[in-house]
């Protein structure tokens, strides 16, 4: 039986090249995922533990923490008094303080090198022969002055800077010139992520973003014949065990790359979660391959057991022919994937997303699960057409090469999908009543078996849907419309099983666009239409805040008419800590559209405080009411509400107040955005106005409303093509299901053909009743798809209308139009060879045809 399967195989080499595809591109899609992320993974772990090298000890401060009082608790880090009695211990070698934050270097047109995020500036501590064992210098040598920086090989590369150039370098306040006194490479993985780093002095670093005299990390190197752990026993003691963590350098990079592991978990997961959409898309693929093929062989197969073969035996050949295909395809899936990730991994490299050098990682367990996958997922698919095969009586399968459903069976069909989707349907609707995150998970489970319910009912669906639409391709086609709606009908489980996959990956494509695009109108009209403001001051990458001189330098400047930062601090009443935002009072209500609904924003001047109105409702607070506040500080308040407005969620706080009071309590001031008017409104000359105050500082963006909104934009966008790219790949398994449909339509109904042909229907004809039946088959999966993503949509995004302001379902209509007309496109296509194989058929050959 094991030859007849291998016999059966190489007979239909053509038939099951689509199931070979559809499973190749599933296991490829897995391997790679795999493959990627275990080389990635090693490629960094092994890059944070070369940052380690020499280092036998590190202790990270957390800084002060607050008494019960709010007054601060412990130094603000690591003090230099505490790095020479750690020096002056016996089995210390070197010890090296770190300091580090946030620096951006401007390219010879002023705009900013890397990313933003990874952007980073540190102190240059020379430790051992006056260097620094962190970095090696290729050209000159480490700063030593105020005035002094050195810049990685890569940032002083893209911004053609040379030893003694002139360097323009930002921090959150002023930018400020540098001479350039070296060059270096380095392991750090902020510049192999894209981004910069800028060595100071460390003088300079430890006022930029500490103190004078305090490290925010130690770096400490073991004398010979001295262990890790007997260094680390002898460091604890001299440490404030409360505010720091001392830990091996070893242990260290053990924990770096554990967290390494976490962070591409997230993106594995989703990667691989595309990849089982695409396999259980090719599993409609496969099983209707092998239903389609194991009808052929009625009689062959019948003939085996008219000889002597068993049930058994004709069922294990049928998966015998399923797994040497799933073996095949798992093979060539896992060559594909290894090349599809050496491929990702170009590709992020093109993009300046750079991946540390690192050989390929192809374990043991991405194998198993590539072949795993691919052979279960083919079996399975294979099970039920090869359990039918087994039933069939070998007298009654010789009698009739096509043995229809029983009655029973569609009927015991039709009352299964109806269950199970009227159940998803309910669990769907669970969830939009329960909503936030428990209501998702419900509406999830909901939209699986709602999904499966579709699948089930489709052949049911498939006739009155089809045959409403009979009589217009009737009218459009004349008779080859006519015979292409009643083919596409002919088979209902073909049909169905056809359709479904296209469907499945509609539906996900649909409610991804339309809760996509909703999400994004929501918050561009939560970000520009409630922003009166003509710029928005910030940070390059939304990373790091404003030093307040910022808002100061922009009130000055000339043709600036009103300017507020959006500063964030807090204060605590009782036991809770509410969060507040400083403005000025003055010019607050000409940046903001801020709609009050009680009192007055001018008594902000007055040292009151405006409360956003769900939090007034919570807390019971009306104009006139007073609350007991404790400050960042630890000095206590009385602050009366002098106005009540609409919330402004990603805007303003809960809490509003004069920025003057805010700061004169903050030691600290936490400047997200700082708002502008210009006095002639907005225009290039009062944007570049405003650039030129904060004197052309490369780490700061000055964005108006519209680059507001295509910032919105495009991350929606960015995000949506990433998910089309995946699903893609599903709805390219949906197109080989089609062709592989048709295909065997044809071939099952050459004889037919050939009668139609002598009857007078040309080869034109033939051609597009072809093409017309896949593009109907095509159009139902599509309306189906269309239908049920946008009702999924809506159920999601109403889980999240409470946290969203102003939020509104928006469907796309020129998008889903674009989605059907690319099925219908879908459908014509992959018709091209079936349709061309029947219209070359001999007439008189496919008559006499059985």
């Amino acid at each position: 039986m094991f030859r007849t399967a291998l016999r059966n195989v190489l007979a239909h080499k053509a038939r099951l090249l689509m199931t070979v595809l559809a499973v190749t591109l599933g296991v490829a899609f897995v391997s790679g995922t795999l493959v990627f992320t275990d080389t990635l993974g090693k490629s960094l772990s092994g890059q944070s533990a070369k940052s380690y090298d020499g280092v036998a000890v590190s202790v990270t401060s957390y800084g002060t923490s607050r008494d019960e009082d709010g007054r601060k608790e412990g130094e603000p880090g690591i003090s230099q008094q505490t790095l020479d009695k750690v020096k002056a211990l016996g089995g210390v070698a070197s010890v090296s303080g770190r300091v580090s934050g946030f620096a951006g270097v401007g390219d010879e047109d002023g705009k900013l090198i890397g990313s933003g995020w990874a952007n980073k500036g540190g102190n240059y501590a020379p430790v051992v022969d006056g260097k620094d064992p962190r970095y090696t210098f290729t050209d000159g040598t480490g700063p030593t002055a105020d005035g002094q920086i050195a810049l990685d090989r890569s940032t002083a590369a893209t911004g053609k800077y040379r030893v003694g150039d002139t360097v323009r370098v930002a921090t959150n306040g002023p930018v400020k010139e540098y001479a350039l006194t070296g060059v270096f490479t380095t392991e750090d993985g902020a510049v192999n992520a894209g981004g910069s780093l800028v060595l100071f002095d460390n003088a300079v670093a430890q006022r930029l973003y500490l103190q004078p005299g305090y490290y925010q990390e130690l770096s400490i190197g073991a004398r010979a014949g001295t262990t890790a752990d007997r260094l680390l026993a002898d460091v604890k003691p001299l440490l404030d065990a409360e505010h720091t963590r001392a830990q091996t350098g070893a242990a260290l990079a053990a924990e770096q790359a554990s967290d390494i592991k976490k962070q591409l978990g997230g993106m594995n997961q989703m990667l691989l979660g595309f990849a089982g959409i695409a396999l259980f898309v090719g599993i409609f693929l496969i099983y209707n391959t092998f239903t389609m093929l194991v009808t052929q062989r009625t009689k062959e197969l019948a003939l085996l057991r008219a000889v002597g073969a068993n049930r058994g035996q004709v069922i294990r050949s049928v998966l015998a022919e399923a797994l040497l295909v799933g073996v095949l395809s798992s093979v060539i899936g896992l060559v594909t994937g290894i090349g599809l990730a050496v491929g990702m991994r170009s590709v992020m490299n093109a993009f300046d997303a750079k991946i540390p050098a690192g050989d390929l990682v192809v374990s043991p367990g991405t194998i198993g699960w590539a072949l795993a996958i691919g052979v279960l997922v083919t079996t399975l698919a294979a099970l039920l057409p090869a359990w039918r095969t087994g039933r069939i009586a070998p007298v009654a399968a010789m009698g009739s090469a096509h043995l229809p459903a029983t009655a029973k069976s569609l009927v015991v069909r039709n009352v299964l999908g109806s269950v199970i989707g009227a159940a998803g349907v309910g669990g769907v609707l669970l969830g939009v009543s329960a909503g936030g995150e428990e209501g998702r998970m419900i509406l999830a489970a909901g939209a699986f078996f709602m999904l499966i319910g579709m699948i089930v009912l489709l052949p049911l669906l498939s006739k009155p849907v089809i045959a409403a639409i009979r009589p217009v391709l009737q009218k459009l086609f004349g008779v080859p419309g006519k015979l292409a709606a009643q083919n596409a009908v002919r088979n209902p489980r073909r049909t169905a099983v056809t359709a479904a996959s296209l469907a499945i990956g509609l539906t996900l494509v649909t409610a991804l666009s339309v809760i996509g695009i909703t999400m994004g109108q929501a918050v561009d009209r939560m970000s520009t239409d409630k922003l009166k403001a003509d710029y928005r001051v910030s940070m390059a990458g939304g990373v790091g805040t404003l030093d307040k001189s910022v808002a100061e330098t922009l009130a000055g400047a000339p043709g600036i008419k009103a300017v507020s930062p959006q500063a964030s601090g807090y204060f605590t009443v009782g036991e809770d800590v509410r969060s507040v935002s400083g403005v000025t009072p003055q010019t607050i209500g000409q940046l903001l559209n801020i709609e009050v609904l009680g009192g007055s924003l001018d008594s902000l001047a007055k040292g009151e405080i405006a409360v956003a109105q769900k939090t007034a409702e919570k807390q019971k607070l009306t104009t006139g009411s007073t609350l007991q506040v404790r400050y960042d500080d630890g000095r206590q308040a009385t602050l009366t509400v002098g106005a009540v407005y609409k919330d402004l969620e990603g805007l303003l706080s809960p809490y509003v107040m004069d920025n003057k009071i805010l700061a004169a309590h903050s030691e600290e001031q936490y400047i997200n955005e700082v708002y502008v008017n210009a006095t002639g409104g907005e225009s290039k000359a009062a944007q570049q106005a405003v650039v030129d105050a904060l004197g052309k500082n490369p780490a700061m963006t000055v964005a108006t409303q519209q680059d507001m909104r295509n910032e919105m934009g495009g991350l929606v966008n960015t995000a949506l093509n990433i998910m089309y790219g995946l699903l893609g790949m599903a709805l390219i398994i949906s197109v080989l299901g089609v062709v592989n449909t048709l295909a065997m339509s044809v071939f099952e109904r050459t004889q037919e053909i050939g009668m139609l042909r002598a009857i007078g229907l040309d080869r034109g004809r033939v051609k597009n009743m072809i093409r017309l039946e896949a593009v109907v088959i095509s159009l139902f999966g599509a309306v189906l798809g269309v239908a049920i993503g946008v009702f999924l949509a809506w159920a999601l995004g109403t889980t999240f209308a409470s946290a969203v302001p102003d939020y509104a379902l928006v469907l796309p209509f020129g998008r889903l139009g674009l989605f059907l007309l690319l099925a219908a496109v879908v459908g014509v296509l992959a018709a091209m060879w079936p349709a061309r194989s029947a219209a070359r058929l001999n007439m008189l050959t496919a008559i006499k045809t059985e």
